[in-house]
């Protein structure tokens, strides 16, 4: 079922509610939980202006528009992201089941893009993936790892700081998008040629941000007005 609220997307089907706002010019925040209320901690995000934003629902699927970038969500609560402009998919939830069957990736596969495994004690292990839409895809960032590979399509990154590693779950992506992980649980973050996942081990919602630009430069901006930028501070100097 589909409602909108102050600019708000919301899908609700069986337990889980699913979320999707403007977060910023040219950016989504999407959340969902199995919760009985959605989790308000903002964690890496800090509030951003309003933005004019157009919601559009029908039987079939409902769409968010905010400048740039366009998420338009299946009856089934599947998410397709794409670039407003140019039509080109940026990000795809990756689900073989048989929740819609004229989906044209309808499979007895079960496995299901925003997967919720309960934890005795109230969380739940999360599972998030998406389509990897092209293998020849270059993907930068995730923080600093002891490996020496800057392009990280193919790669598998441990969510989790350790000594001489610095994980900053943001990457930017050739096809014109920037994703940020928001949320501070440990886990794993997958780039496969086939299938992209984020996983956290313990948590009560997905979480994550997204921004379409033309330009890397742009996404970082984005990026650095999402989440803070770093402040220059005088200090007096020393005297004898």
């Amino acid at each position: 079922m589909f409602s909108s609220n102050e600019n708000r997307l919301v899908f609700t089907y069986d337990a889980e509610q699913l979320w999707i706002e403007p977060w910023g010019v040219n950016a989504v925040r999407v959340r969902a939980t199995k919760m009985s209320a959605m989790p308000q901690e903002d964690w890496a995000l800090l509030p951003q202006p309003s933005t004019a934003v157009k919601i559009e629902a029908s039987g079939d699927s409902a769409t968010l528009v905010n400048g740039a970038i366009r998420v338009v969500v299946s009856k089934r609560g599947k998410i397709t992201i794409i670039d407003n402009a140019s039509e080109k998919i940026l990000l795809e939830e990756y689900a073989r089941d048989r929740r819609d069957i004229l989906d044209p990736k309808c499979s007895a596969l079960e496995v299901e893009a925003r997967e919720f495994k309960p934890i005795i004690g109230g969380d739940y292990h999360l599972t998030a993936r998406f389509e990897s839409l092209d293998p020849k895809e270059k993907i930068y960032g995730m923080g600093q790892y002891q490996q020496p590979y800057l392009d990280i399509k193919g790669t598998q990154l441990e969510l989790a700081h350790r000594n001489s590693q610095a994980s900053v779950p943001f990457a930017v992506s050739s096809r014109g998008y920037g994703i940020l992980w928001n949320n501070p649980s440990i886990g794993n973050a997958v780039f496969g040629k086939n299938v992209m996942s984020f996983e956290a081990q313990s948590t009560k919602a997905l979480d994550y941000w997204v921004v379409a630009s033309d330009t890397p430069a742009q996404i970082v901006q984005s990026y650095a007005e999402a989440t803070g930028k770093v402040r220059a501070i005088s200090l007096p100097l020393a005297t004898a």
